[in-house]
């Protein structure tokens, strides 16, 4: 049986992944709720397997260190995803890797993940990573994309257009949800297009 992988992303309503200066938003765009945050953190509360490419993994990590305990950073869903067994995948990564349970796995993340699906018996989830992720969807390798979009137009300091370098694809909604009466989860099936 092959393990269902989930592309999961925090997104702008015009379809940013994150923001840099001016943008003075915070954390979620300033706009996390218990609801948001209990969701979020029953989302990571099961079995399953964190895929991440180098780049946001060391964003991740960096983020982590320079948090305090009473950051949001350090959320409880956070600290779970933290705490889940995680394959980065790098050509250039190396250890002792800042992560309780992280392998580097070497090579092409096509290949890579593909292997993992076949092999895995938990599903397998990866938060952010947007370049890698393109390239799993450019391969059918994505079975879910949970985009959760947040009440914000970042029009001038948003950065990292979230399906920028992606393919195109035609979309069947499987779920969706309103958390804390503003913010959005969605929940599709990918096929490409054409």
């Amino acid at each position: 049986m092959t393990a269902t992988y989930t592309f999961d992303v925090f997104s702008s309503l015009d379809g940013y992944g994150s923001y840099q200066p001016p943008g003075d938003w915070g954390g979620y765009w300033g706009k996390q709720g218990p609801e948001l945050l209990d969701h979020r953190n029953a989302l990571y509360g099961g079995e399953q397997r964190m895929v991440f490419g180098a780049t946001t993994f060391r964003a991740f990590v960096s983020m982590l260190a320079e948090s305090t305990e009473e950051s949001e950073v350090r959320d409880p869903w956070v600290t779970r995803m933290r705490n889940l067994p995680t394959t980065v995948v790098s050509s250039t990564l190396e250890g002792p890797l800042d992560w309780p349970d992280a392998t580097v796995a070497y090579g092409d993340a096509v290949e890579v993940v593909t292997r993992l699906k076949e092999e895995s018996d938990v599903p397998l989830r990866s938060h952010g990573s947007l370049s890698l992720n393109w390239a799993l969807l450019a391969a059918g390798l994505v079975d879910r994309v949970q985009v959760t979009v947040f009440p914000v137009i970042t029009g001038r300091s948003g950065t990292d257009p979230v399906f920028g370098g992606a393919a195109d694809f035609d979309l069947e909604l499987l779920e969706t949800r309103t958390l804390d009466g503003r913010t959005q989860e969605l929940v599709y099936r990918p096929t490409l297009h054409g």
